[in-house]
């Protein structure tokens, strides 16, 4: 709590500033709770100050007349004061620009603490004076005779404290202020300096100062006689290793042992204890010997130190056991997620064969998982839910916008604050050298001239190579290969190629209607009843009311938007049973718009349309599966191809590809003839603020232009995906469950699918079954086949 030191010798107090007299004393005083600090009445004494509270104590002193009560700390943590301490005037006070204050402070009187009144902003207390007469008798005439010639010896003994103040020591007559001032110039420990302040009487503290002073002449003629002994043994070209062992032998009498040589024994046991590999614990023995010849004020000290502290708190050798329960493991991973039935699979798998090696004795090594999938279908999540279910630590690193690749791998010692990258300071907060790693966002590492992060990450997330993986900093070999790397991303296409070949990439797709409802009733309402104070029975949903949340008031493919359209109906309801209503509220479609206000999105359906020129496409977003109408409309030109709709480079390219086919086929489509030398094509993809691209809509562009030149319009029952080649095939594009799951919100039941698509669709899983069951899927070779499905009447 407390930052204060003295700073110079006690001086004989002088007056206060312009010769005046001392203030009295308030009975409630600011007071300076002091780390083994006593400040004696009649003693001047300098003080630094940095902690806040003492510093708001001084302020309030200045403003109130000066004095302050200081009081030594009896228990540092619990912040408990001495009962005695000193009223003190405050003579001088700088504050300098680091926040700190320097004060000259004169002690006044010896103070009791009755109580204390505050403890913030700083501490007040209530106090009262101790009155301490001054007893003159021939014991007490003895003892400060006695006292005196110690003190002279004492300070004959010590060179460095100035002849001068024996002549200031023989001036004082009044004997409790001749043991205050000696008080402050003698060695002791602080309990014996608040002993000294709380005796009572004259002739008491005269006896105990002269005890102590006994005992300091004994250490200094000591010291004198082992300076004796040592120069002897010693030529005048080994005075430093003379110095050293002067201050050993000091040190063993005193009973004590030297600050950087006990630093240097917890070292070395930290070093025996924390079971190092031979390697490190050599490079670690090298380093504490260096550390054993430098001077503690060398800058090289502090670097030293701080090596050594990452060398033996790293869990070279530490490990958690993994619990190989299987059907533990895949209980816990259905309690926290709903579906998910690839990932599942994938991590059961791993604990299977980490099973079989465990019982045949191999090395474990973790595998390297790259989650992918649109915002908020639980990928961070399901990394702690893994890592719960094989009992490892859990740490997570987040690389969105990491620019820098020392954070990966650290600076160098040479460099002032180098530290460990992030790998190794994760590794150090687990304690384990196996635990789950979570390294979130990885399609967002940025480059810049600092270095590139990806490429730090391809040591790492190397099965290889990560079992030697050297941080800069640490430069010795670290073993990663047991750590459960997970990495997660949105999109693959901005993730290293390099760095995305190294990792086993499992898709987490967007959520179908049926499985969020699910979602909803088993994590999402109970968990926000929870947060917002609703117990069972006051509040309920009904399955058309979620499905009416997710269709018109969310769209995405994750839930997190629909738990927020729960959080604002629980907290409405909360709002309503904090006022004192009694609450059972049934949430249904009729009453949404109640607690979630007008509709914020609607069915695409209602943009269908028969009209020639307008055909329906499927899109992949980042936020699951859309619909996409694409329109195209001729008017007299001289066969420009205009293209509007905030399209990105390979949709354009697909659309002039799907132009040129239409134009090759302008005979068997029964077009007039040369008809791309007398109008112009507008192709135009509707909510033209939201960027698009991707090959995907190839097909869907070539049947709105056939369309819009023939006068024929496409059937509005069907939904298409594909890209076009100028040979016309139709070849495979991917997001397939997500595309189906929008044709159906859509009302579309039947959808022309690229015929290589085909093992996509049967992959849909049991859970989809009735989806599979309901809609039709027409799988195409080329570009003619869709024309003979999208035009009904040939």
């Amino acid at each position: 709590m407390n930052e204060e030191r003295k700073e110079g010798q006690p001086q004989p107090p002088p007056m206060p500033a312009g010769g005046g007299q001392l203030p009295a004393i308030p009975k409630v005083l600011p007071l300076l709770p002091l780390e083994d600090i006593v400040i004696y009445p009649y003693t001047v004494v300098p003080l630094i100050l940095r902690a806040p509270k003492l510093i708001k104590a001084v302020d309030a002193a200045m403003a109130e007349g000066r004095v302050v009560g200081a009081f030594m700390l009896r228990d540092k943590e619990k912040e408990v004061l001495y009962e005695v301490g000193s009223a003190v005037f405050i003579h001088r006070m700088l504050k300098f620009p680091d926040g700190s204050m320097r004060l000259m402070v004169q002690g006044m009187a010896k103070l009791r603490l009755q109580q204390i009144l505050e403890r913030e902003p700083y501490f007040k207390g209530e106090v009262e004076v101790v009155e301490e007469p001054e007893e003159k008798n021939e014991r007490v005439e003895a003892l400060m005779r006695a006292v005196v010639g110690q003190y002279q010896r004492m300070i004959s003994l010590t060179p460095y404290i100035p002849d001068e103040l024996q002549a200031a020591a023989m001036s004082i007559e009044e004997p409790i202020r001749l043991v205050y001032f000696i008080a402050t110039m003698v060695r002791m420990k602080p309990e014996e300096r608040q002993e000294i302040l709380e005796i009572q009487g004259a002739e008491e503290k005269l006896k105990k100062i002269s005890a102590i002073l006994q005992r300091e002449i004994g250490l200094l003629e000591l010291g004198a006689k082992i300076q004796s002994q040592v120069q002897e043994e010693l030529s005048k070209s080994q005075r430093e290793y003379f110095l050293r062992e002067q201050l050993k032998a000091i040190k063993r009498e005193l009973g004590e042992e030297d600050e950087v040589q006990v630093e240097i024994r917890e070292f070395r046991e930290k070093i025996e204890a924390a079971g190092l590999p031979d390697y490190v614990k050599k490079e670690a023995e090298r380093e504490l010997r260096r550390l054993e010849k430098l001077p503690p004020a060398s800058a090289e000290y502090g670097v030293i130190r701080t090596y050594l502290e990452w060398l033996v708190e790293l869990p070279w050798t530490k490990t958690t056991e993994d619990n190989l329960d299987l059907k533990r493991a895949n209980r816990i991973l259905d309690e926290d997620h709903y579906d998910l039935k690839d990932v599942k699979e994938r991590i059961l798998e791993y604990l299977a064969v980490r099973k079989i090696k465990e019982e045949r004795g191999e090395p474990p090594r973790g595998p390297i998982l790259c989650f992918v999938g649109p915002p908020g279908v639980g990928k961070t999540s399901l990394g702690q839910s893994i890592a719960r279910a094989l009992g490892r630590k859990f740490i997570r690193i987040s690389l969105g916008g990491m620019r820098d690749e020392a954070e990966i791998r650290g600076h160098r010692r040479t460099y002032i604050g180098a530290m460990p990258g992030a790998i190794l300071q994760a590794i150090r907060r687990a304690g384990t050298k196996n635990p789950l790693f979570m390294l979130d966002e990885i399609d967002k590492i940025g480059a810049d001239f600092r270095g590139d992060p990806a490429a730090a990450l391809l040591e790492v997330l190397d099965p290889e190579q990560n079992s030697s993986f050297r941080d800069h900093y640490i430069d010795l070999p670290f073993d990663l290969s047991q750590v459960f790397f997970i990495a997660t991303a949105n999109i693959l296409d901005t993730i290293h190629p390099a760095l995305r070949d190294r990792m086993e990439v499992l898709r987490l797709p967007g959520y179908t209607e049926e499985e969020k409802v699910a979602i909803a009733r088993r994590y999402l309402i109970p968990r926000q009843m929870s947060e917002n104070g609703l117990e069972s029975g006051e509040v309920a949903f009904s399955d058309d009311a979620i499905r009416k949340i997710i269709s018109s008031y969310t769209r995405e493919a994750g839930v997190r938007n629909l738990e927020r359209q729960i959080a604002q109906i629980c907290r409405k309801i909360a709002y309503r049973k904090a006022q004192g209503e009694s609450i059972a509220v049934m949430i249904t479609p009729d009453n949404l718009r109640e607690y979630l206000g007008p509709e914020k999105y609607f069915p695409e359906v209602a943009l269908r349309t028969a009209k020639p020129g307008v055909a329906t496409g499927l899109a992949w977003t980042e936020a699951g599966g859309a619909v996409l109408f694409v329109e195209a409309l001729k008017m007299p030109g001289k066969g420009n191809l205009i293209l509007t709709g905030s399209l990105g480079e390979v949709m354009k390219e697909s659309a002039q590809a799907a132009l040129s086919y239409v134009r090759s086929k302008a005979s068997e489509l029964g077009l007039e003839e040369r008809f791309y030398e007398k109008y112009d094509i507008h192709v135009h993809v509707p909510e033209g603020a939201t960027p698009k691209d991707g090959p995907s809509a190839g097909i869907t562009i070539a049947c709105a232009i056939a369309s819009t030149m023939s006068g024929r319009p496409v059937r509005n029952d069907v939904a298409m995906t594909g890209e076009i080649t100028l040979s016309g095939t139709v070849l495979p594009v991917g997001g397939i469950k997500e595309k189906v799951l929008a044709a159906r919100s859509a009302g579309i039941h039947k959808v022309i699918l690229p015929e290589r698509n085909r093992g996509d669709v049967e992959e849909l899983g049991e859970d989809l079954k009735d989806l599979k069951e309901e809609m039709e899927f027409i799988f195409v070779k080329d570009v003619d086949e869709v024309f003979r499905v999208a035009f009904p009447h040939g």
